[in-house]
């Protein structure tokens, strides 16, 4: 038990603290919410959840700046809790499933800003076109998990888009072109082996 436990905290320092280079993550769909919410008109403010996100994070905790972050959000995960809602959000009105089955955003650049903070800079690949969009990021946790052994890392970040930028224009400007985005993830390394 105690090898184990002294395994566990030698990687966790190698993946967080004292190597040269960045480690990779994978996302983890389950705990990762991309949540995106507009003005309706002036009454409400809904949202839609676009699930099922896959990709990776690649985090050096001695250069944040050397860090990357690649994700796809396939549009049969998305989910605004209304089932009409979510039949015309994948029609051609809105964002064309059929045509443009998913979504994706690759970094370009990171900026680190200090305590935990990061600007990440990348294109985001939407219906079909792509623009540069700007991630306010903050890490919240890079520690081995209780549950899988496994380096763990998770952050929170914000972004605000203009959906007409991406072709996305219906009932512009009663359904506000502005749409802001509110991600959490979680994603994972591998874990050690048991000895």
């Amino acid at each position: 038990m105690t090898k184990r436990i002294l395994l566990a905290s030698a990687l966790a320092l190698a993946a967080f603290g004292a190597s040269a280079e960045g480690v990779s993550y994978a996302i983890d769909p389950s705990h990762t919410v991309v949540l995106a919410t507009w003005n309706h008109f002036g009454y409400s403010n809904p949202s839609a959840n676009f699930g099922q996100a896959s990709g990776s994070i690649v985090y050096d905790a001695d250069a944040p700046a050397q860090s990357s972050v690649q994700v796809t959000l396939p549009m049969s995960g998305l989910a605004s809790f209304v089932p009409k809602l979510d039949e015309h959000l994948r029609s051609a009105d809105f964002f064309d499933a059929g045509k443009y089955p998913a979504a994706s955003f690759r970094s370009t650049s990171v900026r680190d800003l200090g305590e935990g903070r990061l600007e990440v800079t990348g294109n985001l690949d939407l219906h079909g076109i792509s623009k540069p969009v700007v991630l306010d990021v903050k890490l919240n946790k890079a520690a081995v998990h209780p549950m899988s052994k496994a380096p763990t890392i998770g952050f929170d970040a914000t972004a605000t888009i203009r959906r007409s930028e991406f072709g996305i224009a219906m009932y512009v400007p009663m359904v506000s072109d502005e749409v802001q985005l509110r991600i959490t993830t979680e994603a994972s390394a591998a874990a050690p082996e048991a000895k």
